[in-house]
C-alpha cells in the first residue's frame, strides 16, 4: 500500500508532471533517489499508468464536441465487441464508454465544425453495427475537467 510519503509524491506530481525530478523531490521532500525509487515501485504497481499530453482540440480546429449516447440491438451475440470493435477505428471518436441500463455506450465525438460533424455521423458513425438507437447531445460548455486524484 501506499503511505505518506508516496502520497506527498503523487500529489506533487499529479501538478506538476513535467517538472525536474530533482525540483519535484524538493516540493515532495525526498532525495532525487528516493522520488525515483518510488516513482518506479508505483509505475510497477500500475498506480502510475502514464505521463500524457493533454491537446487543446479547439486551439487546433475542433470546434464541436457531441456525446453520443448509443443504444444497441442485444439480440445479436456480439453487439458490444462488435461495434466497440468499430467505433475504435473512427478517428474523430475521442473517449468510448459502455454502460448497465437503457444507454448502452456512450461515444465522444469532435468535429472541426458542424459540416464536418455531418459528415462524420452520416458516413461513419450512423454506419456502425448493431446501432438501434442514438442521441446526440451537444456539448456547450466543459464546466469542469480533472483527472487529479485528492491526496
Amino acid at each position: 500500500m501506499l503511505d505518506a510519503t508516496d502520497h506527498r509524491i503523487l500529489r506533487q506530481f499529479q501538478a506538476a508532471p513535467d517538472l525536474p525530478m530533482a525540483d519535484l523531490a524538493d516540493r515532495a521532500g525526498v532525495t532525487p533517489t528516493t522520488l525515483a525509487r518510488r516513482l518506479d515501485k508505483m509505475r510497477d504497481a500500475g498506480v502510475i499508468r502514464a505521463v500524457r499530453t493533454v491537446i487543446n482540440w479547439p486551439a487546433l480546429g475542433y470546434t464541436v464536441e457531441v456525446s453520443l449516447r448509443v443504444t444497441l440491438d442485444k439480440t445479436q451475440p456480439r453487439a458490444f465487441d462488435e461495434f466497440l470493435s468499430e467505433a475504435r477505428k473512427v478517428p474523430e471518436v475521442i473517449e468510448a464508454q459502455t454502460f448497465l441500463g437503457q444507454v448502452d455506450a456512450r461515444l465522444s465525438v469532435i468535429a472541426r465544425d458542424m459540416p464536418h460533424y455531418q459528415q462524420v455521423y452520416r458516413d461513419k458513425l450512423l454506419t456502425l453495427p448493431h446501432i438501434a438507437d442514438i442521441e446526440a447531445l451537444m456539448h456547450v460548455a466543459r464546466v469542469k475537467f480533472d483527472e487529479t486524484l485528492p491526496l
